[in-house]
């Protein structure tokens, strides 16, 4: 009889816990935020307003930095897009990443990689990526579907995602056929169906927390179509910009952010308006520095800011980027934030903010102490290396910056507190800060064979 009642009393408590479940869940899942990451392809440190850019109009991201917290010391994974995107989605910098440069980038990451886009499905997450992946392409198995994300529709692959007026994109694995662009028509431009796919995911969220990574190609050249005409600033129309007495290629790189910053702000507020924006963490930022492709002149916006050097460059102008975090309760708003960050924290700061485990062996530390106005531990060494031109290597350790452009060459030594514009080389006076730098570019590094270390073209 004993034996029956405690069987019962078993059963009851098991019964109970069935019914408490979902409440438990659901408490789990509103301590969990949704996180939409936001980024921009080829946008410089001084395109946006909050960023002292006066003469494009970004009304929206400012509202997202003055809502939010801005950082001045932001890194992208790469001074181009496959590699700077594979240190985003895997937590590893371009010393240890799969895909470490433009180049065949098709190949896409190693089997069973962990990626960011896993990590947060497993943890329960819902996962959706509009816009261009990168990082992969058909056939190869490192689609988006295949790495993590529940739904994916954009681009596959950098040649593709040249064009804005491309005759098919692909959802999820199939291919979605734009036959509005068939014949050189140019009726639909992607940067506008990646828009209204993400409202059309706000207005109907799943139940879950989500994971949204929209990827838009904003103000990337159309280097495939738009070179040969002379203007690879494709945009619908060149407003509010028209009257200005500009080149037509500049009227249009401005009009196409100005663009994506209404979009921006159209997402911000339809979060406000479902009542989700407190429970969102977004981010915006920008995978390389400013392009100079097209027919764009980077200097005509002065789109580096400061900052020396552009895209495919190892300097500042190349690798630093804007960063917004905006969570409206969480994140100060209004903050401007010195710490130094890049791309390969966002893994571990994701898998935090959702309560998962951090894989092992990866680069990036969690910012969430940072974003909480907490303190936050050391940085640490910062390395980038980059494989066009030949072989150069970037390290950054504490407000020393390293630049080697060759392989064997002269380290290049610069003092960020006082020369952010790395015009200064102070090589010759601290050879002791050289030769760890040196030391550092051979040890925070492991030989890839599709990426084989070889000397600059002469």
């Amino acid at each position: 009889m004993a034996a029956a009642k405690k069987l019962a009393r078993i059963y009851y408590r098991l019964a109970m816990a069935a019914l408490m479940l979902p409440a438990v869940i659901a408490a789990a899942a509103a301590d969990r935020p949704n996180i939409i990451f936001i980024l921009a392809d080829d946008l410089g440190y001084g395109d946006l307003g909050c960023y002292g850019q006066k003469r494009i109009q970004t009304p929206s991201i400012d509202r997202l930095a003055a809502e939010g917290m801005r950082f001045t010391q932001a890194y992208a994974g790469s001074t181009v897009c496959a590699p700077s995107r594979c240190s985003l989605m895997t937590g590893l910098h371009t010393g240890h990443a799969t895909v470490r440069g433009n180049k065949k980038p098709e190949t896409g990451l190693w089997p069973g990689e962990p990626t960011v886009a896993a990590l947060l499905k497993n943890a329960g997450y819902y996962t959706a990526l509009f816009g261009k992946w990168g990082l992969g392409g058909p056939g190869t198995g490192s689609v988006p579907n295949t790495r993590g994300f529940d739904r994916f529709f954009g681009y596959l692959d950098q040649r593709h995602a040249h064009n804005y007026y491309p005759e098919h994109l692909w959802e999820n694995q199939n291919e979605f056929f734009l036959t509005a662009n068939w014949f050189d028509q140019k009726k639909e431009y992607a940067p506008d169906l990646f828009t209204q796919r993400t409202l059309a995911f706000l207005q109907h969220p799943p139940a879950t927390p989500f994971f949204l990574y929209l990827t838009y190609t904003i103000p990337h050249a159309d280097n495939e179509l738009g070179t040969l005409k002379g203007n690879g600033m494709e945009v619908p129309g060149d407003e509010p910009y028209s009257g200005r007495d500009w080149p037509a290629v500049e009227k249009n790189f401005a009009a196409m952010i100005t663009r994506m910053d209404a979009d921006i702000g159209r997402i911000m507020d339809i979060l406000k308006a479902g009542g989700r924006d407190r429970d969102t963490v977004i981010l915006f930022s920008s995978d390389n520095g400013p392009h100079k492709e097209g027919g764009h002149d980077p200097d005509f916006f002065d789109s580096n800011g400061p900052l020396r050097g552009i895209k495919r460059d190892l300097y500042e102008g190349g690798v630093r980027v804007p960063f917004i975090a905006r969570w409206p309760g969480k994140v100060a708003a209004g903050a401007v934030n010195d710490y130094v960050i890049a791309f390969w924290d966002f893994l571990p700061t994701a898998a935090e903010l959702a309560g998962a485990e951090i894989p092992n062996g990866r680069d990036g530390v969690s910012i969430v102490p940072a974003l909480l106005g907490r303190r936050q531990a050391d940085p640490g060494t910062l390395y980038w290396e980059f494989h066009e031109r030949g072989f150069s290597q970037a390290v950054r350790m504490g407000n020393w910056k390293g630049v080697r452009l060759d392989v064997g060459g002269k380290i290049e030594l610069y003092d960020l507190r006082t020369d952010v514009s790395e015009v200064n080389d102070v090589a010759a006076g601290h050879p002791e800060t050289v030769e760890s730098i040196g030391r550092l570019m051979e040890t925070a590094r492991f030989d890839s064979p599709e990426f084989p270390v070889t000397p600059r073209k002469r």
